[in-house]
């Protein structure tokens, strides 16, 4: 039986997890929390942070289950994208309000470079500087476009917008970004942005 539970979709692991199954949802954390927490730790740049609100955000569907409603026809990964990043929006806003300062980069350390293989060459760093300076909505779009390679109507649905206010945040982001990259240097006039 445990081998046709891995070989079950999310969709159908979640209608056996509203069933208290604790097979199809171990099943499901295994198969999914490297990526969610990948999503998560490049919006919140903390490791025990986004291990933190993964965690927390997989606990919430296991003990209400029946927040996934499968007559939606949504799919499990946009569904519970839209929770990570809820939750790592509140994550940001609490610091943000109990005024910490973002964990700068430079915190990255050998072991997690070896986690995330993550490349922390100087240009990347002055990179992920300049998108943590974006608004929350760009960040998130940013994040889930381009490295999580969601398309532009999944992050849509994940962000609660339609496709257009997305296409929107995408080039609000990337002018934002380039203005940033050119004030503090990292861009001169005449470099491909």
């Amino acid at each position: 039986m445990a081998q046709t539970l891995e070989n079950l979709n999310d969709e159908s692991l979640m209608e056996l997890i509203q069933e208290n199954d604790h097979r199809a949802f171990s099943i499901l954390v295994e198969r999914r929390a490297e990526m969610f927490y990948a999503a998560a730790y490049r919006m919140v740049i903390n490791k025990q942070d986004a291990e933190d609100i993964v965690q927390e955000a997989f606990l919430k569907i296991w003990n209400k289950p029946l927040m996934w409603k499968k007559d939606k026809k949504a799919k499990f990964t946009t569904w519970f994208y839209k929770i990570v990043m809820n939750m790592c929006v509140d994550k940001l806003r609490k610091l943000a309000n109990e005024n910490k300062a973002a964990v700068d980069l430079d915190i990255v350390s050998g072991d997690l470079n070896q986690e995330m293989e993550m490349v922390c060459d100087e240009e990347q760093k002055l990179l992920n500087e300049a998108i943590k300076k974006l608004p929350e909505n760009q960040l998130m779009a940013i994040n889930l476009c381009f490295y999580e390679e969601l398309t532009n109507k999944e992050a849509a649905d994940v962000m609660g917008v339609n496709v257009k206010a997305l296409e929107s945040l995408l080039m609000r982001a990337k002018s934002k970004l380039k203005d940033i990259l050119y004030r503090e240097g990292i861009l001169k006039q005449g470099d491909v942005a």
